[in-house]
């Protein structure tokens, strides 16, 4: 699977799992609306108060699960950031695309809006009785100017 092909992947599912960690280690969780930039970065939103701020501002580290409903996925790991500028609207503008009814929550100053550029993902198919899994080469994805 090539950035591409992840980048529509994600596109076409929508909705995953975030998961990162509390301030006492343990896994936390969270079933968000999940879009992916051109660079190959995921991109969801959040409350500021919420626990997933917190621990990104803590501890950045986060694996992120999309799709699942039809016997695909893709599993992630990453970094997680709040960005800024350009970049930060170049990932807002992903985000509205995917998710035109939750645009207007980006204006928010309660929303933050949260990157994650991938260290790892595998792709798995389990349809038919399948247990297809494929590693995806991440590498450079994210940087700036791609």
């Amino acid at each position: 699977m090539d950035r591409a092909a992840f980048v529509g992947f994600v596109r076409s599912q929508g909705w995953g799992v975030v998961a990162s960690l509390g301030d006492d280690g343990g896994p936390q969780a969270a079933f968000l609306a999940v879009a992916a930039t051109d660079a190959g970065e995921l991109v969801f939103d959040a409350r500021a108060s919420s626990r997933k701020v917190a621990n990104v501002a803590r501890d950045p580290r986060v694996a992120v699960t999309v799709g699942g409903t039809d016997g695909t996925t893709v599993q992630c790991e990453g970094v997680a950031d709040v960005p800024a500028g350009a970049d930060r609207r170049r990932c807002a503008a992903a985000y509205a695309a995917a998710f035109p009814q939750f645009a207007g929550s980006l204006g928010d100053d309660g929303i933050v809006l949260l990157r994650v550029t991938l260290a790892w993902a595998r792709y798995g198919d389990f349809r038919d009785g399948r247990s297809v899994t494929t590693e995806v080469d991440v590498t450079g994805w994210g940087l700036a100017g791609d």
